[in-house]
């Protein structure tokens, strides 16, 4: 398992001699081969600035930063796919921050790269290779066309074609999970935040949030242009935006309007949970699947991260558990991070936090962040570590009736909610 580098241009290069290593939280861990899948298809490498990459000599076992002009390399995974290791890496510059996302250990081996990884989700939906770009172009032309008068389409060709996010694609696209946006608020401060960053952050966000509030109009043309088939979904709550509930009454009010319409497909909240009011009207108004974005069920480690303004994550659980009640098919959008996620007290905080509020699904998201600024900022470990790979089979045999996955799904027919109109 050879160390994979970079030289400055970013050209990258196996060393003939020293292993590759990973790094568990703030500690260089060996890699297990059983962590190891092959570098998935629509996985980017990429270069890790102000790094120096760390290997081990096989003969001695001894760890060692490579010296000269060198960086790290880590692997960028495509959605469905859940890293397991962060690169072997020491910064060489302890103020510089590594862009917002999330970086795994990658080594060469038989002639191939090969990633800490594990498929988590069926990747057909989501892989990038599957969104034909001159389509995509059409189709952004076309429906920007037949609605000259909507800002949605106006942004989110943007999000589209600019950022290459999938989700406002499928939108154009007229396909699986579409987005809808809705606020440009928020009611909490996410550290790592990909939409909105304050000044001396050090941050660079990677998205631009919508400077606008929509109307019931536009957001109701989208949602009927898109629920046409029935495993169509629709969903409020995207990396563009702040929090959709701040936005309820225009939520509340075009759901009920599309659902006069139609009640073909699902309509999806993205959401945090924390306004249980607000969710309430949301669900009450025809809501079907809602997942709640989350990065621990421990209080001092959520609010590190999220400093929510105004709730807590009792109002989150509280959300969950009326939504789940009313029949809303519930999942979690849980940010995970290896040396934090599969600490022990994570997971038995999880578990509980999971079975108390009747989920449905959990998605594994990979947390993207600059790893020293996020393990700064959160509590230290009280238990063990012990590994990302454990830690899902943990949750697995835990909650035997939770779904594992890595994005929302169509619940199965025996727990999808009954549509009524009017």
């Amino acid at each position: 398992m050879n160390l994979v580098y970079a030289d400055e241009q970013g050209q990258v290069y196996d060393h003939p001699t020293l292993y590759g290593l990973a790094r568990s939280a703030d500690m260089i861990v060996e890699i297990m081969e059983d962590e190891l899948i092959p570098l998935p298809e629509g996985a980017t490498l990429v270069g890790l600035p102000c790094t120096r990459p760390i290997g081990m000599d096989p003969d001695t076992g001894e760890m060692k930063p490579l010296p000269g002009n060198v960086q790290a390399v880590g692997a960028l995974l495509p959605q469905g796919f859940t890293r397991l290791c962060l690169p072997g890496y020491v910064k060489t510059d302890k103020d510089y921050k590594l862009p917002l996302f999330g970086y795994s250990a990658v080594v060469w081996k038989d002639g191939q790269f090969l990633v800490t990884a594990r498929q988590s989700d069926d990747t057909e939906k989501w892989n990038p290779l599957n969104c034909d770009p001159l389509e995509l172009k059409q189709q952004v032309k076309e429906l920007k066309s037949r609605y000259p008068d909507n800002r949605l389409y106006d942004h989110l060709s943007n999000c589209a074609l600019g950022y290459e996010c999938l989700t406002a694609s499928n939108t154009f696209l007229n396909r699986w999970e579409g987005a809808v946006p809705v606020s440009y608020s928020c009611n909490a401060g996410c550290f790592g935040c990909i939409s909105e960053q304050p000044d001396d952050s050090g941050f660079v966000s990677p998205q631009t949030r919508m400077n606008f509030r929509p109307r019931v109009e536009e957001l109701v043309e989208i949602m009927l242009e898109h629920l046409k088939t029935p495993e169509s979904i629709i969903s409020f709550g995207q990396g563009c935006e702040g929090e959709p509930s701040t936005q309820a009454k225009l939520i509340i009010e075009s759901i009920r309007e599309v659902r006069r319409q139609t009640d073909i497909g699902y309509i999806n909240i993205n959401t945090n949970a924390g306004l249980s009011d607000h969710i309430r009207g949301i669900v009450d108004a025809g809501l079907d699947l809602m997942r709640v974005s989350t990065i621990s069920a421990l209080d001092d480690h959520y609010n590190a991260y999220y400093k929510p303004r105004g709730y807590t994550l009792a109002n989150v659980e509280k959300s969950l558990k009326y939504a789940s009640e009313q029949g809303v098919y519930t999942s979690i959008n849980y940010l995970v991070f290896p040396g934090v996620t599969d600490r022990e007290e994570e997971l038995e905080a999880m578990i509980e936090f999971a079975r108390r509020t009747k989920l449905r699904l959990i998605q594994l998201r990979n947390l993207n962040i600059d790893p020293e600024s996020y393990l700064g900022l959160i509590p230290k470990a009280k238990g063990d570590v012990l590994g990302m790979k454990q830690a899902i089979e943990i949750f697995q045999e835990e909650l035997p009736d939770v779904v594992i996955g890595s994005y929302t799904h169509v619940p199965p027919a025996e727990l999808a909610r009954v549509k009524v109109r009017g």
